[in-house]
This record gives structure tokens, sequence and C-alpha cells, in this order.
């Protein structure tokens, strides 16, 4: 088969490699969606002489894709039948620790304590889903319910779900309202949901393509920081007194620090953003309006599920969320305008 690979300098390749046969305890997936995410774009724009972190594989590249979808053609020989069975619809949590540890056995591989210097991560430094097949451990695979897409399940397997994540903790309800800094794929996911929690939403970004789409998805309102002080307008907006909840996805200094800064006294800020500082002053920003400030990173094996349930339930439409739909021999074209920030969200269907 063949797979996408990063070389780096914002080059693709497309990498010929047998496919793969699950050992004892994998699973084969026949991939049918597998999603593109921002944090590929730091792989595809990688400097040529960057070394890349193999854990498992030798003298190549792994392939991309970290938010798979498909059906399990194959089951390893020691996979109980409780945790994979040949033709169920899955998703992939794409992270795999030491199995051992109190964060792995509740399913935060990715937090794993034993795993150094990292966990594999597929589609970043394993093998991941932009081929036609998938092998992964039988215990990293999540069922995708009957009523979603693949592509629905791609979107839940990394951007969606971290937006899932972060409002459940939160604790995001219908009293509130709330500010969503950045409206790329994780921010219009989380005001796609906030809105399914009937909260009133606030969406903010620098893109007005992305703030109309945050309106179709249900944001009462829509802001355009430019040169204005974005936290100002919202207080104005809110008589003065700030959001309920704020959620930062971009990562910009200055939207994390007007996240922090719209939030009402006895607020909660959240920041789910990548990378990147901020500033705060301490006394009057968070002591003196007793606010709380979390990080929220990506999401458990169940709450991977927790998320495919309620957008089930909810009968949420995740593929609105789509801009664009390609063929995996489309890669070239579909990271090169990912990359220029053209559209929104793209998954390759297979």
């Amino acid at each position: 088969m063949k797979g996408v690979v990063f070389p780096g300098n914002r080059k693709i390749e497309y990498l010929d490699v047998p496919d793969p046969t699950p050992g004892p305890l994998d699973v084969v997936i026949e991939m049918k969606a597998s999603g593109m995410c921002g944090t590929d774009l730091q792989n595809y724009r990688r400097p040529l002489d960057q070394p890349v972190y193999m854990p498992s594989l030798i003298g190549r590249l792994p392939i991309a894709g970290h938010e798979p979808a498909g059906i399990v053609c194959a089951v390893g020989s020691a996979v109980p039948a409780q945790l994979a069975r040949v033709g169920q619809r899955v998703m992939v949590h794409h992270y795999q620790g030491c199995n051992a540890c109190a964060h792995c056995r509740t399913g935060w591989q990715q937090l794993c304590r034993n795993v150094k210097p990292m966990v594999r991560v597929y589609g970043n430094n394993d093998d991941g889903g932009h081929a036609p097949y998938l092998r992964v451990p039988a215990n990293t695979v999540v069922a995708l319910p009957d009523e979603l897409s693949f592509e629905a399940g791609a979107a839940i397997a990394c951007g969606t779900g971290t937006a899932y994540q972060a409002l459940r903790r939160m604790h995001v309800s219908a009293a509130d309202t709330i500010a969503i800094f950045g409206q790329r794929p994780v921010g219009l996911s989380a005001t796609q949901f906030a809105r399914a929690m009937n909260a009133r939403v606030i969406a903010i970004d620098t893109n007005e393509q992305r703030l109309a789409q945050a309106r179709r998805l249900g944001a009462d309102l829509a802001l355009a920081p430019s040169d204005d002080d974005v936290a100002q307008a919202i207080l104005d907006l809110t008589g003065g007194q700030g959001v309920d909840k704020s959620l930062e996805t971009s990562g910009a200094a200055s939207a994390r620090s007007a996240a922090i800064r719209a939030a009402k006294t006895w607020g909660t800020c959240c920041f789910v953003g990548e990378g990147g500082e901020v500033r705060i002053n301490v006394s009057p920003e968070l002591l003196r309006r007793q606010m709380t400030v979390m990080g929220s990173w990506t999401f458990s094996t169940t709450g991977q599920a927790e998320c495919a349930a309620f957008v089930a339930a909810k009968g949420i439409d995740v593929g609105q969320l789509y801009t664009h739909r390609w063929a995996l021999d489309q890669a070239v074209e579909a990271y090169r305008l990912f990359d220029q920030g053209v559209g929104g969200k793209g998954v390759f269907l297979l």
C-alpha cells in the first residue's frame, strides 16, 4: 500500500510499504476517513534536517494522519472479543503508553508516566491513517456509533473530541455565556457543542470566513478582534460583568490574555491551543477575581466514546466542520491549501 509521509520543508511523499498484519494484541483497520489536523502542519513544515523520533520504525518516516476512522478487517490472536471484532466500525485513540501506569489504565495513555521521552502517537512518530490500512493495538480502538459517519468519527478522534473534553471539564450548561477564542476546527467544534449544551456562544476570530461558519454552527454573536480590545468588547456586551466561561483554542498570546480578561469574577478560563506563552498580571486578573484557569489536552478513550455518544444523541452534524474532502492521491494539494489557511477542516475519504 502507499501512505502519505512528511519528509519536511512542506513536502509530501507517498511511501510504498507492505499491507500491515496484526500482532497478537493488534487490529488492522481498513481506513474510511482520515482527518487533517493543525498539528499535522508542524511535521509538514519541519526542516529537512530535523530528526524525527520514531520508537518503532527503523529507516523510514511514519505515515501521517492521527484522526483515523474505519472498519476492523483483521484481529490479533490474543485480542479479547470485547475489545474489537472484524467488521466493527471504529475510531482510534491515537496514543499508546506503557498500559500499566495509573494514567494508561484509565484511558489517558498520552499522559503515561513510564514511556520516555514520549509515547507512541499514531500519525506522528508511528504509522497513522493516511493510508488504506492502519495497524494499532486493540486497546486504542473506540467504537463508532452506527448513526455517525466515518468522517464524523475522524473529527471526534482529535479536534472535535478535544473541544468536547474542554467543555465538559468547564461544566458548560444552559446557565452559561461562553466566549470561544479561535474558530478553526477545535473552536468551531466547541461552538457547535456549546450551542447543543444550550449555552449562549460568543465566537471570536480574525477571519470572516470562519466567523461566518461559526454563525452557521450556532454562535449567537461573532466578533473580529481587529485592532479593538476584544475583551473590553465582551465586557460591554455583558453589561460589564464578563462571560461565565471562556475557551482559548488558537494558542495566540493575545487571545489567551483576552480570554482571561473577558471572563467574569468567579469565572472559568480554559486553554486548549498548543504552544506559546502568555503573561498574566496575577493579582488583578486572577486572585482578586477568584478566577479558575485550566489547561485541557485532548481526551481519554472514555472521553472519546462519550463525545461520540453525545454527537449521536443530539443529532449534531459534525460533517459541517469540513470544507474540503479529498482522495488520498490529492495530498499534495490538500496540505498546500491547508498550510495557507485556505478553508476550514479537510478529510481524506478512502
